[in-house]
């Protein structure tokens, strides 16, 4: 039997934390975060759970914690925000390249200076190559419903790479919302028992974790991590039709909402996604042909699935909730142009949202009409935009 019940972003991502039971988590708070990892402790200190909780002095400390435990053959967890998720950077890439497959939510936020709490994407942006799977979600079911997806996930033995799950910050982390809970008994299940592929204190079978690794072998490394990679494609995929199977809920690596005969379509991620639909919707009661393709799996990019969702579409508009530095546009814009080489149609970028600025309905649907304009001349206006910023 399956619960439904109000809790914050952070509190699902808990509770669903807890019901997984793994053995270790490393934790360190950070706005807007704390309360996530605030809670799962409190199940700790209340023998809900069997896990060993690691208070830690910084996040580079937590990511450290996790790989030594991870390399010890454990289930290990942390969490973490903004400049906490840049401290770990370091680390980032040794546990990626180590195949050590902790799983870490990060609640979306922006990166200083100056000093701002609230959310963008710049976070898990900048970790996007760091060979981690970044798995986006657009409410606080989603965040719960990926969050229990992701041991499954990483610990294939054909993958063997961390996740982590992005929540916006403020927007589903402090947000009070109607969910449903699975049984404890059927996530377990779902899950499984960890069964590790190495570990340090298996004396039967002695390995070497991080050795120094120079141009004889590293290429090699980094060529199997890529596979690793590109064998969660299908897995993730996999992974949702299992875990629809038991909620009644079905993911792929992205949603296509309205695409089927849509002229021109937004391209969006995490919890704007829901603010585009009402927008969408709203024009196809009017009578126009508007789309949205929401990309849940940002790494691996869902090039394929895009590309395909996307053929013939006459205009497409990118929503980045990032920005990158030098590039004429942001972040998703790049992977989205990329998949979409060599298809015969017109790609606009938005920049919105910057340190948690709002975007609504009204917002989105002006960004709509402008495909409309696109399609009608053929042609941009211009190749990047802003929502929601003073001139």
């Amino acid at each position: 039997m399956a619960e439904r019940i109000s809790l914050t972003g952070n509190d699902a991502v808990a509770v669903g934390l807890k019901q997984v039971n793994p053995d270790v988590a490393a934790v360190f708070p950070i706005t807007p975060q704390t309360e996530l990892m605030h809670l799962f402790a409190s199940f700790v200190n209340d023998g809900e759970v069997d896990t060993a909780l690691i208070p830690v002095e910084s996040e580079h400390s937590a990511m450290s914690a996790c790989v030594g435990s991870a390399a010890a053959g454990a289930r290990t967890i942390t969490a973490t925000s903004s400049c906490g998720l840049a401290l770990m950077w370091e680390i980032l890439y040794v546990s990626a390249s180590l195949r050590l497959p902790i799983v870490m939510p990060v609640v979306n936020r922006a990166l200083s200076g100056p000093i701002n709490i609230h959310c963008d994407h710049s976070d898990t942006m900048g970790a996007r190559d760091a060979g981690w799977i970044q798995i986006f979600s657009e409410n606080a079911q989603e965040a719960y419903d990926n969050i229990i997806q992701a041991f499954r996930i990483g610990e294939d033995h054909n993958v063997l790479l961390p996740v982590m799950v992005t929540l916006d910050g403020f927007i589903i982390s402090h947000t009070q919302e109607v969910l449903e809970i699975l049984d404890t008994e059927v996530v377990q299940k779902f899950v499984g028992p960890y069964n590790p592929y190495i570990s340090l204190l298996n004396t039967d079978k002695p390995i070497t974790i991080g050795p120094l690794d120079l141009q004889d072998y590293y290429f090699e490394h980094k060529r199997q991590q890529i596979l690793g990679m590109n064998n969660a494609r299908q897995h993730i995929v996999n992974i949702a039709k299992a875990f629809g199977d038991i909620s009644g809920r079905y993911y792929s690596n992205i949603e296509q909402y309205y695409m089927d005969d849509a002229e021109y379509a937004i391209v969006v991620m995490g919890s704007t996604a829901g603010t585009a639909k009402v927008a969408v919707r709203n024009f196809r009661e009017a009578g126009k042909k508007a789309g949205l393709v929401k990309i849940r799996v940002f790494r691996p990019f869902p090039e394929e699935d895009l590309r395909n969702a996307l053929k013939g579409k006459k205009a497409v508009i990118v929503l980045d909730r990032a920005v990158s530095f030098g590039q004429a546009g942001g972040p998703v814009l790049t992977d989205v142009k990329a998949a979409l080489f060599g298809e015969n149609m017109i790609v606009k970028n938005y920049i919105y949202g910057l340190g948690g600025r709002d975007i609504n309905v009204s917002q989105v649907e002006s960004v709509l009409e402008n495909a409309e304009q696109i399609v009608r001349r053929g042609s941009l206006d211009e190749p990047l935009g802003s929502i929601g910023i003073r001139e």
